[in-house]
């Protein structure tokens, strides 16, 4: 089979939360955009695709949802594997996790020797380790992209292996040394095609319609800020909020006028909620915060105390309005809400700077590397 009509096979690694899922996501849909195809190297046929990720992350059905442009199903195949964490602190669970993190690397070495990929990419998290050292054990081309600014440790130990480290800011090219590149994170292009099949439920009145994210897995702190404060907060907008699985309102909670709550979106669901939004709510992540830039949306973020967040949220101090969880309280969340949405002046200019926050043109450049280690 020559080159020109091979299908080249693509293993994707990560999960347990959605940052390390989105920009893979981006670039599987780049790759097989069936509008603009990047390039002829798959004249017989389209790129084929495995992910390994965990049993209990959100990446499974994240992928799900994944669509390749005119609503066609990625068809992106999913394995789960075992893995585990190493904490950097004395805990009994480094050594059970350790077990599984060598039952991890077996299995994955058992499924590439069996559906042989020709590239393996990774954006991070620790189910992603074994999986890239079995890669590397097997000689198998390894892409890895680092997200945050803040390198963690999965990417450190999995970075040696790599042929490409491809970096979101341009401080991390520090870290990786010359294999790194600075490209920006790429993003879904299918969350710029709002959706207007996909019906909000509860919102019907003319308020502002405030969008509250708290990452892929939700954010207990940020939800319970956001039912202390329904109240007030249904006074002066609609709120569409994704709690995040197994972390929404009790069932038997009456039916709020102008609040939507969700446990997740799909890409399309979520292009329609963040096409509705005149502001959005979030977390730290680099995934949703490369979105809102993409978008060019005001944001008010809320990074996860005590963690790489902290960095991520100081390179968009300048274009949105950063708080502190543990110095929040239900009344001064919902003031800091009622004031952005009534400043539609700030709005506009948080807007702006959002959209020049991140470098552009991140999925054409990915795309280019991985078309040369395909070569």
């Amino acid at each position: 089979m020559t080159s020109e009509n091979k299908k080249y096979k693509i293993l994707l690694t990560g999960g347990g939360t959605g940052g390390s899922v989105a920009p893979l996501l981006a670039v599987a849909e780049e790759l097989n955009n069936p509008i603009n195809p990047p390039a002829p190297l798959c004249k017989g046929g389209k790129y084929e695709f495995l992910w390994l990720g965990t049993k209990y992350g959100p990446e499974k059905e994240m992928i799900a949802s994944t669509s390749f442009g005119a609503g066609e199903k990625a068809g992106i195949k999913f394995r789960a594997i075992s893995g585990g964490k190493w904490r950097r602190y004395f805990s009994l669970k480094n050594f059970s996790d350790l077990i599984k993190i060598k039952i991890g690397f077996w299995q994955s070495l058992w499924i590439m020797i069996k559906w042989r990929p020709d590239l393996v990419i990774s954006a991070g998290s620790f189910i992603s380790v074994p999986v890239v050292w079995a890669a590397w054990v097997l000689r198998v081309p390894i892409l890895i992209h680092q997200q945050d600014v803040q390198p963690g440790l999965a990417n450190k130990l999995m970075a040696p292996l790599a042929k490409v480290v491809t970096v979101t800011f341009e401080k991390s090219l520090n870290d990786y040394g010359k294999k790194a590149v600075w490209l920006g994170n790429p993003t879904r292009r299918s969350l710029e095609i709002p959706n207007p099949k996909f019906q909000i439920q509860n919102l019907n009145n003319n308020l502002p319609v405030v969008l509250i994210v708290g990452g892929g897995t939700g954010a207990e702190a940020i939800n319970d800020l956001v039912w202390q404060s329904l109240g007030e907060l249904t006074k002066f907008c609609q709120i569409i909020h994704i709690t995040g699985k197994n972390k929404g309102m009790l069932n038997d909670k009456p039916r709020i006028t102008s609040y939507a709550g969700y446990d997740f979106l799909a890409v399309e669901q979520m292009a329609e909620a963040l096409n509705l939004a005149e502001v959005v709510v979030t977390r730290a992540g680099l995934g949703i915060l490369s979105e809102l830039s993409c978008l060019a949306k005001p944001a008010i973020i809320i990074p996860m105390p005590d963690s790489h967040q902290a960095e991520n949220a100081a390179r968009f101090k300048e274009a949105a309005i950063v708080l502190e969880q543990k110095n929040l309280t239900a009344e001064k969340f919902a003031r800091e809400i009622k004031s952005l949405i009534d400043n539609k002046k700030l709005q506009k200019e948080l807007g702006e700077k959002m959209g020049q926050v991140m470098k552009r043109g991140a999925n054409e450049a990915m795309v280019k590397i991985i078309l040369e280690l395909l070569k």
